[in-house]
């Protein structure tokens, strides 16, 4: 296995990284052992991080940031996991973050020529009960690991695993880390890529739906001393299958197409059995966008629901039009605006294999 496959998710609820765990498996382990947040090297190996403990958070690269930009990342980090400040759940759980510093890892392997591709996703963000918080993450690695085997001249990176959200933050489990740190250090993660590996263009993507998470992600960009790159959303071309269908968080869309890169990421306990259940623990878009307006607004509502006996689940969507997509359409779709992405990067048409 390829240190970036040894990074990223393979099984739901397994392994030492919290981003391959669901909601419900992760609540499950609350109180039981310290959750660990590591700061490394770009180039540290899966293996030392996975080493910390049985709970690992996705990692900040001390590259990317200065003292003042680590310090507030953490901070930050620390308000929102596992509970966020400010939730009944987070006066009930006595759990903290152990910050680790580990040494830096070896140099990198200079990319000059290649363009080098990563996502920005909200990899700590929970996705209901069947799904791993690293769901968007899944989605993005999975179309540029087929991308990468098209055009030999792209080159896969770790992924920024932090970003900002709302939707989870009620349920706990999410880390938000604010549009204004976000930019901040997407601009750093991208100079310090450029400067280890010297690449020709950066390709960045994400599938998270927030288009104030999208805009920071370009805006840190436009900063950035990279003077060649393009951003997708790659979520863009499915609009009609998800937001225009009220599906838009752990629903069916985000389900059929991790299922699709890797059934194994999906909880069998859970999907398609159980589909009854996560229907009636669901929340409909419209209540949602409602309430991201006012993040104590959303965490009364579901506090108040789960008082009522009636809790939300954490989806945002309509999981049960599952069975009306077809998730190598979707597929299809995304990998044909990244192909369209690398051909303006400069990615010729005798670089894509046949």
């Amino acid at each position: 296995m390829s240190e970036l496959s040894s990074y990223l998710p393979q099984r739901i609820n397994s392994g030492p990284f919290v981003t391959s765990y669901s909601l419900p498996a992760l609540q499950g382990k609350l109180g039981q052992q310290p959750w660990h947040l590591p700061i490394c090297s770009l180039t540290t190996p899966t293996s030392e991080l996975a080493a910390l403990g049985p709970l690992v958070l996705p990692p900040l690269y001390r590259e990317a940031m200065d003292e003042s930009l680590q310090t507030a990342l953490v901070a930050r980090i620390s308000e929102c996991f596992p509970c966020f400040q400010g939730t009944r759940q987070r006066t009930q759980v006595n759990d903290q973050l152990e910050v680790v510093q580990l040494p830096a890892g070896p140099a990198s392997e200079v990319q000059e020529g290649q363009i080098v591709a990563f996502s920005v996703d909200t990899a700590v963000e929970e996705h209901g009960p069947h799904l791993p918080l690293a769901t968007d993450t899944i989605q993005s690695y999975g179309v540029l690991s087929q991308l990468a085997q098209e055009v030999p001249e792209l080159h896969l990176v770790r992924p920024v695993d932090y970003g900002h959200l709302t939707w989870g933050l009620p349920f706990g489990m999410s880390v938000d880390i604010t549009p204004e740190l976000l930019t901040r250090y997407v601009k750093g993660f991208a100079n310090a890529v450029c400067h280890a590996l010297q690449p020709r263009a950066l390709y960045v993507v994400d599938v998270h739906g927030s288009i104030v998470h999208r805009e920071a992600i370009q805006e840190g960009l436009r900063q950035s001393d990279c003077s060649q790159f393009a951003f997708r959303w790659l979520h863009e071309p499915l609009v009609e299958f998800a937001g225009d269908r009220g599906d838009q968080h752990a629903g069916a869309v985000e389900t059929v197409l991790v299922n699709c890169f890797n059934p194994a990421l999906v909880d069998s306990q859970w999907w398609p059995g159980r589909i009854d259940e996560l229907v009636a623990g669901q929340m409909d878009l419209a209540t949602a966008l409602g309430l991201s307006a006012d993040v104590q607004d959303f965490v009364a509502h579901v506090e108040q629901a789960e008082d009522r006996g009636t809790p939300c689940n954490g989806i945002v969507g309509v999981v049960e039009n599952a069975d009306q997509l077809d998730a190598e359409l979707l597929l299809q779709r995304m990998l044909a605006v990244g192909r369209d992405d690398l051909l303006s990067l400069g990615a010729g048409d005798s670089l894509f294999r046949t």
